[in-house]
């Protein structure tokens, strides 16, 4: 039985989050807070498995919250937020960055008509994320702060001609592209293309976050549009995002009725058959599987390969699987992964 905390400043929104949470047989409430300080108070009390967590309270919010409760007693927390601003979402982010597994669309009232897939939506990911070892992970995130650079032997004969970085993330990406794309050299020019596994609503939000710690361009294409140096691209939400032959974007909405939506192995694959051994593909923290087949065709034509490593992974489900049919030339940590694509453009622009 999985034990839900519900934190909303909200009555109306308690009182549906219980409902949801009362319709399955897997999950019980554990109690309910109306407010951060409540939160904090209620978090260390009731031991629970997984906390629901709005972002936007008064007096202690959301992210404060967080900050507090992954400090005393860590549990996993998924933010749950109603679409807002990008410029307003910040808070959602940096709750990720202190520890929160996951962000939450809150699903509108009863007769919506995305009512029902959304609160399935949530269901999944509270079960999801009642498995994720926060305590663990914190444990590792304080050795990873120390952990070097990658070793110098790996940056050895390195190719200086990659073309593209193509880098695929789900369950805990953001924190691990934030650390990424915020310490990549100031002459970097290397084009990096990312899909981002997130809920509907909030990409913008996570590319304003983004933005403000990286002296690169940071954007969302469209069809036509050439790959330029410099230039940091995400897929847009629940797109396809390859690139053609002429080394221009082409951007088409996945269709619903697709058995298998793999947009991470869908971009990994179009970059292996384009660049081949001129790209480098990445394959960061996430739920599943996405992203495992095409890396794999990545290093097949040559490409060379980076994984994230179980330490750092808030869920080792991708890079795992692509560690077990060896498809990754090397596992590192964010930070080694950083310093490796410094070191190849380095190469790339010496």
């Amino acid at each position: 039985m999985i034990n839900v905390l519900i934190v909303d400043d909200s009555l109306t929104t308690r009182e549906y989050l219980k409902h949801i949470i009362d319709s399955d047989p897997r999950m019980q409430l554990a109690g309910e807070a109306k407010n951060g300080e409540d939160a904090i108070v209620k978090a260390e009390s009731v031991k629970p498995d997984v906390i629901i967590m709005d972002i936007q309270m008064p007096g202690i919010n959301g992210y404060e919250a967080t900050q507090a409760i992954m400090e005393k007693c860590p549990v996993p927390i998924i933010i749950h937020s109603a679409l807002v601003a990008p410029e307003h979402t910040e808070n959602i982010f940096k709750s990720m960055k202190v520890g929160a597994v996951a962000v939450s669309q809150k699903p509108p009232g009863l007769g919506h008509p995305e009512s029902k897939q959304l609160v399935e939506k949530l269901l999944r990911t509270v079960k999801l994320m009642s498995e994720v070892k926060v305590v663990r992970l914190l444990k590792q995130k304080k050795r990873a702060s120390q952990t070097k650079p990658v070793h110098t032997k790996i940056l050895q004969g390195l190719s200086s001609s990659t073309g593209i970085i193509a880098i695929g993330a789900s369950t805990g990406g953001p924190p691990a592209l934030q650390t990424i794309l915020s310490n990549l050299n100031h002459n970097f020019t290397i084009p990096i293309v990312i899909v981002q596994h997130i809920a509907n609503g909030f990409l913008n939000g996570m590319v304003d976050w983004l933005s403000k710690t990286t002296h690169l361009t940071l954007k969302i294409p469209k069809t036509g549009e050439p790959v330029k140096g410099g230039h940091v691209y995400f897929a847009p939400e629940d797109h396809h995002i390859a690139i053609s032959p002429a080394r221009a974007f082409q951007v088409y909405k996945i269709d619903a009725h697709e058995n298998f939506k793999r947009p991470i192995s869908h971009l990994f694959s179009s970059v292996a058959k384009i660049y081949k051994n001129n790209a480098i593909g990445v394959l960061l923290t996430g739920m599943g599987n996405d992203g495992v087949i095409g890396v794999k065709e990545m290093k097949e034509q040559g490409a060379t390969t980076l994984v994230q490593d179980k330490e750092s992974s808030v869920v080792f489900g991708m890079p795992g699987e692509a560690i077990k049919i060896n498809a990754a030339t090397y596992i590192l940590n964010p930070t080694g992964i950083t310093s490796f694509l410094n070191k190849i453009s380095r190469e790339r622009t010496g």
